[in-house]
């Protein structure tokens, strides 16, 4: 009964156009009055749910983020795709896929992603020929794949929730955003053929070259993640910190097109975000007291009982219910709220800790991008100036496509065991 009275002051307040963060704070305090519980744990709770040196990395993340997409470095990733890809038939449609896993990788926003491909990339295919339904769906099946692309906030966020290392997340997820990615790219070679989407460049030597030569600076910072993750050169937090000074430098000396008081602004905007991250994982604490005390934790694992003989039904249906909080909720309280609850369940089914977190990342990722409330699919299609119900029956191909890619993820854990465990972070 208490829960249902925290959901029905917290579903009035998001009416109401209160921010989520607040209006999760605003009902799980409700709660504790309702529940008659000690409102002395209000502040403990507060401090001890964002206590994290993990959590450092993000303000870094995000501003090297913002600061790269200001710099223009999206264009000559664009430009690197294109030649890479461009010359099969589609290729621009492919490129977009492309170009959404590298630059997921310097970006760290999904909504700074949205924005930057949708205003770089929207014109050219919308000049190729490509409808604008489909333009649209390549732009959000692409950063929904990127999700999985490091430094992503949700891998933070969700490391620190469940208490697992940050690092072998990171890691975990290279191998499964290509393969989701490998899975849209088929889906846009056969639609190619189908619709005769146009060939966009022919190959050339010299633009590969060229193109590559200008991307070189912002493909340092995948290769930098990578590598110092895999040889155990620094840690998450350490990574913020470095891609950050690499993004300060490459803005200030070698692109020179962002002042000192943009970068200021940039700082503050990261600060912004960042404090809204910490209050949520705050408030989140008292939510997971909450259902801790509630018996939800125990009527899940009676629910999912029946599940313990096949843990790939259990994954399959924590991320139908993870992509449903993610639509709803957006990524960050769909984490916060929901798999601190599932995730002691897959720890006694013996599912690992790493391969649970990826499959919920991905879920996220897809849940931002579902019709017909997903804020990210809804961000995106203001670039294509369309509505929900004029999109989704062209969008629903590259869903199927995202799904097929989150069911090999989840049938074959090696996907995302193979680089922690080289790396040795998991045995």
């Amino acid at each position: 009964m208490m829960l249902l009275a925290v959901a029905a002051i917290f579903v009035v307040l998001v009416l109401f156009s209160m921010p989520i963060v607040f209006s999760l704070g605003v009902a799980g305090v409700a709660g504790l009055w309702i529940g008659g519980y000690p409102l002395q744990m209000l502040p403990s709770s507060l401090v001890g749910g964002s206590q994290s040196w993990v959590l450092l990395a993000i303000p870094a993340f995000v501003f090297a983020g913002g600061l790269m997409e200001r710099c223009g470095m999206s264009h000559a990733l664009v430009d690197f795709a294109r030649a890479l890809v461009g010359w099969v038939r589609g290729g621009l449609g492919m490129s977009v896929i492309v170009v959404a896993y590298f630059f997921s990788d310097i970006c760290g926003s999904k909504m700074a992603e949205v924005s930057a491909l949708g205003s770089t990339l929207m014109p050219p295919l919308t000049k190729a020929g490509y409808k604008r339904e489909d333009s649209a769906s390549l732009i959000a099946a692409g950063t929904a794949m990127g999700m999985l692309v490091p430094p992503a906030i949700f891998m933070i966020v969700i490391a620190q929730v469940t208490n697992t290392s940050a690092v072998a997340l990171f890691l975990g997820g290279f191998i499964p955003a290509a393969t989701i990615m490998l899975c849209l790219m088929v889906l846009v070679y056969f639609r190619a053929r189908r619709y005769d989407w146009p060939v966009d460049t022919r190959p050339s030597v010299s633009f590969l070259a060229a193109s590559a030569r200008r991307a070189a600076v912002p493909m340092v910072i995948p290769i930098v993640i990578l590598g110092g993750f895999f040889l155990g050169i620094f840690t998450a937090t350490e990574a913020g910190a470095v891609v950050a000074a690499y993004a300060f430098f490459a803005a200030r000396f070698y692109y020179r097109n962002v002042s000192y008081r943009e970068i200021f602004r940039l700082a503050y905007d990261s600060a912004i975000l960042t404090a809204a991250v910490v209050f949520l994982l705050a408030v989140a604490s008292v939510f997971q007291y909450l259902m801790g005390v509630s018996g939800v934790p125990r009527l899940l694992a009676d629910v999912l009982g029946p599940l313990k003989s096949a843990p790939w039904l259990f994954l399959m249906a924590t991320a139908l219910i993870t992509m449903l909080f993610g639509m709803v909720l957006e990524g960050l309280p769909a984490a916060v709220v929901l798999i601190p609850v599932v995730f002691p369940i897959a720890e006694k089914m013996g599912i690992n800790p790493i391969h649970f977190n990826i499959v919920q990342t991905a879920a996220v990722g897809i849940g931002l991008f579902l019709p017909p409330m997903g804020v990210g699919l809804l961000m995106a299609l203001k670039f294509a100036n369309l509505s929900v119900g004029q999109h989704w029956r062209a969008y629903m191909p590259y869903v199927g496509a995202l799904l097929a890619g989150l069911m090999l993820i989840i049938l074959f854990p090696q996907i995302t065991l193979l680089l922690p465990r080289s790396a040795g972070l998991i045995p």
